[in-house]
């Protein structure tokens, strides 16, 4: 159950993302938009994911980093590390945001 909702959180964060970046920033490289979008999208499943008291800090920040590795080995196969930092931020952004939020509630998660 927790998997498929991570993975729903992928998707719509990953379309979310690429519509907005598609129409309103408009890079005139949709490969770009779309890495950019699965990189928000990435961030924001395996945040959801890994919101459980099952995962402890260190294992959440250890797979965040493998995360964010394996984007960036993916840009830069794709394109360069120019355009891969780009990714990182946006990973980060998202990830770090999501559990921010968390903090404010008393369960320090969103999913409860």
């Amino acid at each position: 159950m927790i998997m498929k909702r991570a993975l729903l959180y992928f998707a719509l964060g990953t379309i979310i993302s690429f519509l907005i970046n598609y129409f309103f920033l408009s890079s005139q490289n949709i490969g770009l938009d779309l890495y950019y979008a699965v990189a928000f999208g990435f961030a924001w499943g395996l945040a959801y994911y890994l919101d459980s008291p099952v995962f402890s800090l260190p294992q959440k920040l250890g797979l965040s980093f493998l995360a964010m590795g394996l984007l960036v080995l993916a840009g830069v196969l794709i394109y360069n590390l120019e355009l891969a930092i780009p990714s990182l931020l946006k990973f980060s952004t998202v990830f770090v945001a999501y559990y921010l939020l968390a903090s404010f509630k008393s369960s320090k998660s969103l999913r409860n």
